[in-house]
């Protein structure tokens, strides 16, 4: 498996709330979302490999146990758009309107 993001991997994700890791998954998302749009599935494909590189470090991350379902259900739901069926029928509008509340909630909490 190729790490995408071998200094995050080494540790430093741990330092990120779980606000900022979503936006950082959200980030790539949109990466995804928008090669996607113009029809380039490698590059695509490139961007959502470190999205799902980035939900495995938040799915292993000890400090969110609590949010376990969520974020494995959002690699579902990912998984699903980007190499199944949609079968949960969500857009692109919606996995961004879901990853920008993560940005903008970190945002506000950078300050705080």
């Amino acid at each position: 498996m190729t790490v995408y993001h071998p200094e995050l991997a080494a540790g430093r994700w741990e330092q990120f709330t779980l606000l900022e890791q979503m936006a950082n998954v959200g980030s790539e998302v949109e990466r995804a979302l928008k090669w996607k749009e113009k029809n380039n599935s490698e590059l695509s494909m490139k961007a959502f490999d470190r999205a799902l590189e980035l939900l495995g470090l938040t799915l292993g991350s000890p400090r969110n146990r609590g949010r376990l379902k969520e974020i494995a259900r959002t690699k579902e739901v990912l998984l699903d758009f980007f190499y199944g069926q949609n079968q949960f029928a969500v857009t692109a509008a919606s996995l961004r309107k879901y990853f920008l509340e993560f940005a903008c909630a970190a945002r506000k909490n950078v300050g705080a």
